[in-house]
């Protein structure tokens, strides 16, 4: 249900904590130093640039084509207006030209000069693999088709200004709470797979952060982020996985949105790890499109508390009545974030999780792990909703009781 909006309109805040993390860890410097991306929108024809603002009025579309194209299904949630209406959900697709990127390997070696890694050749295979969602040009005025469940078909697009498609679908099939369906697009055999989740109006849901609550990142410096994204192969958090499992089985199947400010540029990259480890669900990504590599340092980087707030917001909109489970962590602006929408909304979240993140370089964790700041962060948020942790055993007790309040 996450919509991506136009990237130059989704400026958030920046904290002063946020301004004095950067300064100190010298993200300008290396952002200067990042490689430039020469093609956002490069490859696209002059018609389609110009009728993309016509939006889905817009007469001179295309469909796609598989030699020549791209696209990415996003996972959604699907949900209904009321008991007995039929459930919709709005589908969202990104578009893009195949092997579009200019100047490739320069960008790597570039990349891999900077994260120390020019002489590994597996290193820079990998920083190949996951630059390529980041090099291909986007593309406008586009559409596709998808087969839903059984033998629904749904065209998607056009595309717009920013190669991205947004419809509203309404699915003809009986389905149920908690049920999954995968949609694959028509033709199109490369295609990041859909896979919805349908959830009813009221019940338990779960929001939870990515990097360091159920990825290993355990870094705060930029280059450290580099390497953590572009070289290193992702790990989840010990315990994390068996967690969320009893999760779902405790609090009866609830859905899952999976809240980072990565930008939506590593999807197929997040998708995959969290295919491989956690309940399927809603990867909320925040939208940017840069023509360099210091715009992916700013998106993890300034104005995610406002930014988490903001999109949590948009679930607490769709979901009223649903009670919510926030899972996240100690090292960005988690609490702070979880805390304001808790004390905006109340009556919304039953329960909040912090990962107490330890040994992570080089933060000031006695400021960050303070009983201070968590006391600061919850403030006239009641006590026995939050929960600082350390070994996700702690929390099966506490989960187990959850299910009870629902």
């Amino acid at each position: 249900m996450e919509s991506f909006k136009n990237a130059a309109v989704q400026r958030f805040e920046e904290t002063q904590a946020e301004k004095d993390w950067r300064k100190k860890e010298g993200f300008n410097d290396i952002e200067a130093k990042m490689p430039s991306l020469k093609t956002i929108r490069g490859s696209s024809s002059l018609l389609d640039n110009v009728t993309s603002y016509l939006g889905k009025n817009n007469p001179f579309t295309h469909p796609v084509n598989s030699k020549e194209h791209s696209v990415w299904l996003f996972d959604n949630t699907a949900y209904q207006a009321g008991e007995g209406q039929p459930w919709k959900a709005e589908v969202t697709a990104a578009y893009f030209q195949k092997g579009s990127g200019k100047d490739e390997s320069k960008v790597v070696a570039n990349l891999a000069e900077v994260l120390g890694c020019a002489e590994d050749e597996v290193a820079k295979e990998t920083i190949a693999k996951r630059m390529q969602p980041l090099m291909d040009s986007i593309v406008p005025a586009h559409t596709c088709q998808i087969k839903l469940a059984g033998s629904q078909v749904v065209k998607l697009g056009p595309s717009d200004r920013d190669g991205i498609s947004r419809n509203s679908v309404v699915f003809s099939d009986a389905h149920k709470d908690g049920q999954t369906i995968t949609s694959n697009a028509i033709g199109l055999e490369s295609a990041t797979p859909l896979t919805t989740t349908f959830a009813d109006t009221t019940g338990w849901a779960v929001i939870s952060d990515i990097d360091d609550t159920i990825k290993r990142t355990m870094t705060s410096s930029p280059l450290g982020i580099l390497r953590t994204t572009f070289v290193e192969e992702p790990e989840p958090i010990a315990g994390m996985p068996e967690l969320y499992k009893h999760i779902q089985s405790a609090l009866d199947t609830p859905p899952f949105w999976y809240l980072s400010a990565s930008p939506y540029n590593l999807y197929p990259f997040l998708r995959a790890f969290r295919e491989s480890h956690y309940p399927p669900g809603t990867m909320i990504l925040r939208e940017a499109s840069w023509m360099n590599l210091a715009g992916f340092l700013t998106s993890l980087t300034q104005g995610t508390e406002a930014y988490k707030v903001s999109r949590m917001e948009t679930v607490q909109k769709a979901f009223p009545k649903r009670k919510f489970l926030l899972i996240g962590d100690s090292t960005q602006s988690d609490p702070e974030a979880y805390g304001d929408i808790a004390r905006k909304y109340p009556g919304f979240v039953g329960a909040i999780f912090i990962r107490k993140v330890e040994n992570v370089e080089p933060v000031n964790e006695s400021e960050k792990n303070s009983p201070e700041r968590f006391e600061k962060a919850f403030k006239d948020v009641p006590k026995n909703i939050w929960t600082i942790f350390e070994n996700p055993q702690e929390l099966y007790a506490k989960i187990d009781a959850l299910e009870k309040i629902a």
